[in-house]
């Protein structure tokens, strides 16, 4: 039925589109995803500079920049000195962003939408009407989040978990008020987008594979995008059921999260509530939220090595198994945020069990990564430089998760900038890796044409180089005790006078590098979209890969993907340098010699 139903839909897009249903409201899931990535793209932008504005004043505090005078006004920096709530501001809206926004939507929206149904053999998603109200509820999200910056309250200020009370009280700072309503309201319909969109590509791939397309002939992209729909449909109906009720604390005057709470002399009528509950519900969405963020990504790069080393992947079906035991075990780790928060230590104690557990999956795509690369016929493309670049920051991040993962060692860097560096490097650098990786390898067959080799070389070495001269100071700000969010450092004791200048010192080449990495995203920006309208035109398999995608004319048509009859697939999508092949390829739509075994 639903495969009938795509064909009917096929058939009746060949009309002519106006410009408005073919860019704007356009039901194409090649057009969606596009629109995700664009939406992405900007969003990473104002990420990127909020985080350079707080950065500035980390490196020199109370110091005047006319640079932060000059976008943040006299309001927010006056004299050139950043405000101290806006920098809570800045903090918090800039995790949001890159968390949310970036590399949930930039990841899952992008490469879900665009690649599912070209993988599966798909004529589209099983709903082009819901896959659109995704996209735009998804645009609509991201609008309210940014105009929440320009509130004369300013936007929320309660760091990018927002924790109650500060979060549930309009009149604890001036970014409790209507920021912090914006940015609940951005969040519940972001939850909303992803939601519906997940539930498409769940239906999609179960649904929608074209013939002869089993589950274990998916290309790995497909298993990773899977798992993180169905990790995204179990977890955010936890995160809106906290805000929804964080909500009622702000305007209803209940008492889920609020009891026995002094403001300016005055003891409020709350009574009952905890804020510890508000961190179980918050972090059960916010550690599977991880990897949300990070499955797409290894998915991603399992295609783009095994396609670069000329190599079958290491492991296929324990690749598949470990992203499986990934998607279960992340669900029963998010209490490792809470080691502080009062809780049973032998409770504890199963967390800090299960947390070490989830390295052991993770270890088996690390050590599958390396396998395939061995010895292999590696080519060096920029997706190639990006998909090696996540597989170091994912290994690096890693291992400083396991200090992080015992409750006793936790207990002394918890709050402080190691847990800031552990996650950046683990999740925001490996999972940006993952989607530059994505662009540079999908770019062809989103825009039919080829972006420029050497500026993809210097965006590479510049982003990782800048990443690793961020972060890698960062653990030792944090071993030395630095507490994250704090606005300025430098007026404790306990860092001064040379503890306090060896800080600084760090956060003057954290914020160097930061600000050489932001330029040097410049080389992405102008590869990028110069590419799209000025590129060479691309070849119909410029990476001679095997998988289904890469079978569809150069100039995708609007719906349909495929003139004509669907394709069959005959064998798995990793037949590379197959011994007595004629070619070091072999696409999934080449029938099987006589006598030919399947991998």
């Amino acid at each position: 039925m639903a495969a009938a139903a795509q064909e009917a839909i096929h058939e009746h897009d060949h009309h002519e589109e106006s410009f408005v249903s073919k860019y704007i409201f356009s039901y194409d899931h090649k057009m969606i995803g596009k629109q995700f990535l664009l939406a992405a793209i900007f969003m990473g932008l104002v990420g990127m500079m909020l985080s350079v504005f707080f950065r500035i004043q980390l490196a020199w505090p109370g110091e005047s920049s006319d640079f932060l005078n000059m976008f943040l006004g006299d309001r927010w920096a006056p004299e050139g000195i950043l405000n101290q709530d806006m920098y809570l501001g800045l903090v918090t809206i800039h995790g949001t962003i890159m968390v949310f926004f970036v590399l949930t939507g930039g990841l899952s929206g992008t490469f879900s939408n665009v690649l599912i149904p070209l993988q599966i053999g798909a004529r589209d998603m099983a709903s082009g009407f819901i896959n659109m109200m995704s996209a735009w509820l998804f645009n609509l999200s991201s609008i309210i989040m940014l105009a929440s910056l320009f509130v004369e309250s300013g936007p929320a200020m309660s760091g990018w978990t927002v924790y109650p009370p500060l979060s549930a009280l309009p009149q604890a700072v001036s970014g409790s008020g209507l920021g912090m309503t914006l940015w609940l309201i951005s969040l519940t319909i972001f939850i909303a987008s992803s939601l519906i969109g997940s539930l498409n590509y769940i239906s999609t791939i179960v649904n929608l594979r074209t013939k002869g397309m089993k589950m274990t002939r998916l290309p790995l992209t497909i298993w990773a995008f899977l798992v993180t729909a169905i990790v995204g449909v179990l977890a955010f109906p936890v995160l809106l059921s906290a805000a929804l009720l964080l909500f009622m604390d702000r305007v209803m005057g209940t008492s889920f999260y609020l009891s026995d709470i002094i403001v300016g002399g005055e003891m409020l009528d709350n009574v009952g509530g905890s804020p510890i509950l508000y961190q179980h519900l918050f972090w059960f969405l916010g550690h599977p939220e991880v990897y949300i963020v990070l499955l797409p990504a290894l998915g991603i790069s399992s295609e783009v090595i095994s396609t670069n080393s000329r190599k079958p992947i290491f492991g296929y079906r324990a690749m598949i198994g470990s992203l499986l035991a990934i998607g279960f075990l992340s669900f029963i780790v998010w209490a490792h945020h809470m080691f502080v928060s009062g809780m049973d230590p032998f409770l504890g104690s199963v967390f800090v069990f299960t947390t070490l557990l989830i390295a052991i999956p993770s270890a088996v795509k690390v050590f599958n990564y390396l396998t395939t690369l061995w010895r292999g016929s590696i080519v060096f493309t920029p997706a190639m430089l990006f998909a090696v670049g996540l597989v170091s920051t994912f290994i690096s991040g890693g291992v400083t998760g396991i200090i992080l993962a015992d409750s006793a060692l936790d207990i002394q860097v918890h709050d402080t900038y190691f847990v800031v560096a552990h996650f950046h490097v683990v999740m925001g650098l490996s999972a940006i890796f993952g989607m530059f990786a994505g662009v540079y390898h999908w770019f062809p067959k989103m825009y039919g044409r080829m972006m420029n080799n050497r500026l993809g070389y210097a965006h590479f070495w510049t982003t990782i180089v800048s990443g690793y001269g961020v972060f890698l100071p960062m653990h030792f700000v944090g071993i030395g005790g630095a507490p994250r969010r704090y606005y300025d450092n430098s007026i404790f004791d306990t860092f001064n006078p040379t503890a306090g200048e060896m800080m600084l010192n760090l956060n003057v080449i954290i914020t160097v590098f930061a600000i050489i990495g932001a330029f040097g995203q410049l080389f992405f920006f102008f590869n990028f979209f110069y590419s799209i309208f000025r590129g060479p035109k691309a070849p119909l398999n410029p990476w001679k890969s095997n998988t289904l995608e890469w079978t569809t004319p150069t100039a995708l048509p609007g719906h349909g993907n495929w003139p004509g009859e669907l394709p069959t697939v005959h064998r798995w999508p990793y037949d590379y340098s197959k011994p007595g092949a004629e070619e070091d390829f072999i696409p999934q739509t080449v029938p099987l010699k006589p006598g030919e075994e399947e991998h």
